[in-house]
């Protein structure tokens, strides 16, 4: 399946090269879209797997390949950046044909395994899990949590060109957090174990709550927005490895690609539809930092779900546990 999304969306992204109207354009993009964005659950799925010892999930293993993928965001976002400011944006299309080729040649090297059969074994079915009360928080806590991220990617830029910052100090303060989350998932093997994983994503939601608080009251202070672009080694690294074993264990073997397909739709997929047009409403009518208060609130109700989650897994012990 990897494969075949990645070569659907190679062939797709060779079309940018032709004129086309914006309908055309529009057919392209929706179609090279579809098939990256779907090759995430799936590989998040595999690493999973891979990383997997005993059906234990590995935390350590998973950070160690998980950074690569921030690493390459990182990268990825100067190289090109500087590249398109030197030359404009006429090379798009060969940039896109050159990455998505290179993700092709890279999801053949992948070996081609499935779950062992017996880990299907006395798995329940993909609704009876919905149908759980924590799982149901799970994904309420999710929703909401990166629901409130959506107000610092697509709108943090924008708020900091507002407050007067150079687009070379906006680009640092990207940058920060990248860093925070790459040193987090290298050490994260230390550090997760302290708390259980329902108890991190309580953690990681109040200092959701503090981070985007600290971005709208204290723009204008840099080192205040220094410190807010650290948490989000716990905002998004810590919580994305918590949420990654929660999802191995809520749907243990082959119903963990559809665990995380749910977790891509609950967790990116409608709250940045939803985020994005309700930020623009937001800023539009009370300014942007207006837009960084009302994450800090959204923040409350994924730390309520989050609450609601510990307060049932109490109940049993299975889903206090930490990761390895």
């Amino acid at each position: 399946l990897l494969r075949w999304s990645a070569t659907v969306a190679l062939l797709s992204s060779a079309l940018l090269w032709l004129p086309m109207s914006p309908v055309w354009l529009g057919v392209v993009l929706f179609v090279m879209f579809t098939h990256t964005s779907s090759m995430m659950p799936m590989a998040e799925a595999a690493m999973a797997h891979l990383v997997s010892r005993g059906g234990r999930f590995d935390a350590r293993l998973y950070g160690r390949v998980r950074l690569w993928g921030s690493i390459g965001f990182l990268v990825t976002v100067f190289v090109a950046g500087s590249w398109f400011e030197l030359f404009g944006m006429g090379h798009f299309p060969l940039v896109t044909v050159l990455s998505l080729a290179l993700v092709l040649w890279c999801v053949w090297q992948v070996p081609d395994l499935k779950e062992e059969p017996h880990a299907q074994a006395g798995s329940e079915p993909v609704g009876a899990v919905l149908r759980r009360p924590v799982v149901r928080w799970f994904f309420a806590s999710v929703f909401f949590h990166v629901l409130s991220h959506i107000g610092v990617y697509v709108f943090l830029s924008l708020y900091l060109d507002s407050l007067g910052y150079s687009k070379t100090m906006i680009g640092v303060l990207w940058a920060v957090s990248v860093l925070a989350e790459i040193v987090w998932f290298y050490f994260q093997a230390r550090w997760l174990p302290a708390l259980s994983l329902v108890r991190w994503l309580l953690v990681c939601s109040a200092l959701m709550v503090l981070r985007t608080a600290m971005t709208a009251a204290l723009g204008p202070w840099l080192l205040a927005l220094l410190l807010a672009q650290l948490i989000h080694a716990l905002t998004f690294a810590a919580h994305h490895t918590v949420c990654i074993a929660l999802i191995s264990q809520y749907f243990p073997g082959r119903l963990r690609g559809r665990g995380q397909a749910l977790y891509t739709v609950a967790a990116y997929g409608f709250p940045g539809v939803i985020g994005a047009l309700a930020g623009g409403v937001i800023s539009e009518y009370l300014g942007l930092a207006a837009v960084f208060w009302v994450s800090a609130w959204i923040s409350l109700l994924a730390m309520g779900a989050a609450w609601q989650m510990g307060r049932l897994s109490r109940r049993g012990s299975s889903f206090q546990e930490k990761v390895a």
